[in-house]
């Protein structure tokens, strides 16, 4: 496989996009030495100088992120354990936040996480290198970025800062393009795009999910959009999840509710849920012999539900002010309600209040 070869296998890309990824190939922002995350299958070490085929497999892989850093650079890659919190996301996404940011010629694009550079110098080629401002918090990830780009023969804005805050200096941007997950928008941002101007990014709600949403600035201090396809994106630093501290026992009881159609209905019961419960999050894992289980938590609360095959009730353990699987329970059977709405049904306002999650239209917010 070959850059080029990368390019003609996306099917999100313009004509115009597909130029740049030519020109600015992907290579040039893998290092020899990285983790590889394949859309299937465990994730596994990748390293030019030892097994350079199975590292070019993996630039060149639609549906492969490539994690460059772990616990902020603590941890060496390959040494096992730790978080991951930078990395090339995977060409497919790329391109469908490229396609849903559509800029203009001219366009000024302000881009939050500059990770391994290869967006930036994307943006850089397709709409210049004067019209690309890219803020990256990470000094060690930035210094790699700014060599990246070089080698490509861009020269973006790059600008070591918090990302929450955008770049005010450069303000208004046509576009805004955020490379990591968020779970309540900066409203910076918001001040920051020109009316009509639009803000692609990550929304990474904590339940069961990632979705990329494209928001319009409305002119009036607020932005709105819908939600497109699903994504996996590392959260920003400031937004990253921490597990409670609860004390106290669990309180047991039982659902005839599965929880495995709350986790598996839909991306649109996804986003339904986390809307109705905000700051609520969630994971789940299958277990031998057909068992699964649900696990919830909150800043002062947590749960978790197990099905097994062998019983018709699910177990259920709850401590903590709150009971989150019964909230959970209950924010599902609404959207059920609702006639099982899909993901093109609900978008996402911001303002300066807050955010809030909407069906259909921003008139009908989902409510807690």
């Amino acid at each position: 496989m070959s850059a080029d070869d990368l390019a003609d296998r996306l099917p999100d890309l313009d004509g115009r996009w597909r130029e740049a990824m030519r020109a600015v190939p992907r290579r040039l922002f893998v290092p020899g030495r990285a983790w590889c995350l394949p859309g299937e299958g465990e994730g596994h070490l990748i390293d030019r100088a030892i097994e350079p085929d199975l590292w070019e497999h993996a630039v060149c892989s639609v549906d492969t992120a490539i994690v460059t850093q772990i616990d902020d650079g603590a941890i060496g890659i390959g040494e096992g354990g730790g978080e991951y919190t930078s990395s090339g996301s995977a060409p497919g996404v790329v391109a469908a936040e490229l396609a849903l940011l559509d800029p203009y010629d001219g366009d000024e694009v302000l881009e939050i996480g500059t990770g391994t550079g290869w967006t930036a110098a994307l943006l850089a080629h397709r709409l210049g290198d004067a019209n690309v401002t890219s803020v990256e918090i990470d000094p060690s990830v930035l210094a790699v970025a700014e060599a990246n780009i070089r080698k490509a023969g861009r020269s973006p804005r790059l600008v070591l800062g918090d990302g929450t805050k955008g770049h005010p200096e450069g303000a208004p941007y046509d576009r805004v393009h955020v490379t990591c997950g968020v779970r309540e928008v900066p409203y910076g941002w918001v001040e920051q795009t020109r009316p009509g101007g639009v803000i692609v990014l990550p929304w990474i709600s904590g339940w069961e999910g990632a979705h990329l949403a494209r928001l319009t600035a409305t002119g009036d201090g607020g932005a709105m959009g819908e939600f497109h396809r699903a994504c996996a994106f590392m959260p920003l630093r400031s937004q990253r999840w921490s597990a409670p501290v609860v004390e106290g026992g669990f309180r047991r009881s039982s659902t005839l509710l599965d929880p495995r159609r709350v986790v598996r209905s839909s991306y649109g019961a996804e986003v339904a849920i986390a809307g109705m419960l905000p700051g609520v999050c969630g994971t789940h894992a299958d277990e031998e012999g057909g068992g699964f289980r649900v696990w919830l938590w909150s800043d002062d609360s947590e749960a978790h539900a197990h099905y097994t095959p062998d019983y018709k009730r699910i177990s259920v353990w709850q401590r903590g002010p709150r009971d989150l699987w019964d909230e959970v329970e209950a924010a599902f059977l609404r959207w059920v309600s609702w006639g099982s709405p899909g993901r093109d049904r609900f978008g996402m306002t911001v303002t300066p209040e807050g955010q809030y999650i909407w069906r259909d239209t921003p008139g009908d917010p989902v409510s807690p």
